[in-house]
């Protein structure tokens, strides 16, 4: 059988090594590990892996950050990468597929059993369609301003600031994680500050303008670069 070149991951010591003895059992793999997502990205480039085992959570650069760096390179575009992730409910899972991976190992996992299971994600993968990905994040983008848009109203109400404060905070998590993923860093910048205000409002005394300013930022962002893709993508 073909030699097969798998690049972990992984910031903690102990799951390195727990992972290159498991992958060891099948005797076609190569695995080489790093401790960084800055150190992945210069590994793949100079060894081209066949697959790539990830974490999501690390210091510096987390996992979905290191995948978008390697969709952003020619030579690393294609490569299958396995996200290992204890962050296994479906909210994440979504997100995490909707980035382009090629599947979510759960921590923890079972060591003798790994092996197998990468070989699963290891086989010829299709290559990523980043142009219909973006076209469904934009189709997203237009979903989730209305529904901004709508939650906005609800902050006025008394009875109903809550709830709004919470889809709110909801929506601008997708959009931060993913935003910058397609290329739209203010649209995820400016998620990700609508996000931190919402969250310290819900355990605050009420909604203050701060949460309407940067609602009305978001929005802004969405409408101004948002538009400006959906139209080049229909040109």
């Amino acid at each position: 059988m073909n030699t097969l070149r798998v690049l972990h991951v992984e910031d903690e010591p102990d799951i390195r090594e727990i992972v290159e003895i498991s992958l060891a059992l099948d005797s076609d793999f190569v695995t080489r590990s790093c401790g960084s997502g800055h150190e992945a990205l210069a590994v793949a480039q100079e060894w081209s892996p066949d697959i790539i085992l990830m974490d999501v959570m690390m210091p510096v650069m987390d996992g979905p950050a290191t995948l978008a760096r390697l969709r952003d390179s020619a030579e690393t575009a294609t490569i299958p990468v396995v996200l290992l992730t204890a962050c296994a409910q479906s909210r994440e899972l979504e997100l995490f597929r909707s980035l382009g991976i090629a599947g979510v190992i759960p921590k923890p996992f079972e060591p003798m059993g790994l092996a197998a299971l990468v070989r699963t994600f290891a086989k010829p993968a299709k290559v990523i369609q980043l142009g219909a990905l973006r076209k469904t994040f934009l189709r997203r983008l237009n979903e989730d301003a209305v529904a901004l848009a709508t939650h906005r109203h609800g902050l006025g109400d008394i009875a109903c600031a809550p709830g709004a404060l919470c889809q709110i905070k909801d929506i601008a998590h997708g959009l931060a994680g993913a935003g910058g993923i397609f290329g739209f860093v203010e649209i995820s910048d400016a998620a990700a500050t609508l996000e931190e205000v919402a969250a310290f409002e819900l355990v605050g005394s009420g909604v203050s303008e701060q949460t309407a300013r940067a609602l009305d930022h978001l929005l802004f962002c969405i409408k101004a670069n948002g538009n400006s893709r959906m139209e080049t993508s229909h040109s």
